[in-house]
């Protein structure tokens, strides 16, 4: 993989686990969701008029990806309000390359070498080892069933935009409209499940915490704008494991700033994870 995207791609890691801390830090993991994707969506209409739109042919895979990332979010944010960041967040990310790389090799032929898979096999491990002992679950001794269960529902919906954005970024020749335009969908359809689900009452609090939104939804557009870009560019299935590095990021803001435990097992995890990506790069 060429070094511009590899960086670009790690970088767009630290941005995904920033946004996703602050769904965590709401009150409320669902209504967080709406107020970031709603900034993404804000930021996206605003860029539009310079980007334009993508082409026709790439329209059917904006709105799949629209549709799948509706799911993505109600799992995410339901597995939020069940687990611990430190548990949820690994699990939900370590689970997606291994199924992505499987996807991508049966339905679009793209094909990886022994140290890619390795790589993509011992940085998937990492990511996964990083949930065993997370937050709450060290406390009860015991992992919460429902949080498990809506991970893994969420890393099988990550797998699912991956294949379809990977292959809807180079439809549409130049990304960028298509990442603008998925986003605002997101944000529309979002809202819209949100509103059914709890009512215009409880928009109350949104409002006043337009500067998460805004910031959360920025970072949200940057970083997955980056990986469609770096999935037009090489394989859909390093892109994807290298964008998992972002546990790494997630686990320190979980320990530094919501003062989750840190143990030896999320030390060894990642060792794994930086081995991963040594082999990922050198594949």
């Amino acid at each position: 993989m060429d070094s511009f995207v590899f960086t670009a791609v790690l970088f767009a890691a630290a941005c995904h686990a920033g946004w996703n801390a602050a769904i965590k830090t709401g009150l409320d993991p669902l209504a967080s969701t709406v107020l970031i994707t709603t900034g993404a969506g804000l930021v996206s209409l605003a860029l539009m008029p310079f980007a334009g739109l993508p082409p026709a042919a790439a329209w059917p895979w904006v709105i799949a990806s629209v549709v799948i990332h509706l799911f993505y979010f109600i799992g995410l944010s339901e597995a939020y309000q069940a687990g611990d960041l430190g548990q949820v967040y690994p699990l939900a990310r370590g689970a997606a390359p291994l199924m992505t790389a499987g996807a991508t090799t049966l339905l679009l032929g793209e094909t990886l070498n022994a140290l890619g898979w390795i790589g993509i096999v011992t940085l998937a491990t990492g990511v996964l080892l990083l949930s065993l002992r997370g937050g709450r679950a060290a406390a009860e001794r015991h992992l919460d069933r429902r949080a498990i269960l809506f991970a893994l529902f969420t890393a099988v919906t990550i797998c699912l935009y991956s294949v379809v954005d990977g292959i809807g970024g180079r439809t549409a020749i130049d990304p960028h409209p298509y990442t603008l335009a998925m986003f605002v969908g997101n944000a529309l359809i979002v809202a819209v499940y949100f509103l059914v689900r709890r009512g215009f009452a409880a928009l109350g609090p949104l409002p006043r915490l337009w500067p998460v939104g805004l910031f959360g939804g920025s970072l949200q557009l940057l970083s997955y704008g980056i990986v469609i870009w770096a999935m037009t560019k090489a394989p859909i299935a390093p892109v994807a494991a290298l964008r998992e590095t972002s546990v790494l990021f997630g686990a320190l803001i979980a320990v530094v700033f919501l003062k989750e435990p840190l143990r030896p097992a999320r030390i060894v995890a990642a060792l794994m994870i930086v081995a991963g990506l040594v082999l990922i790069r050198l594949s």
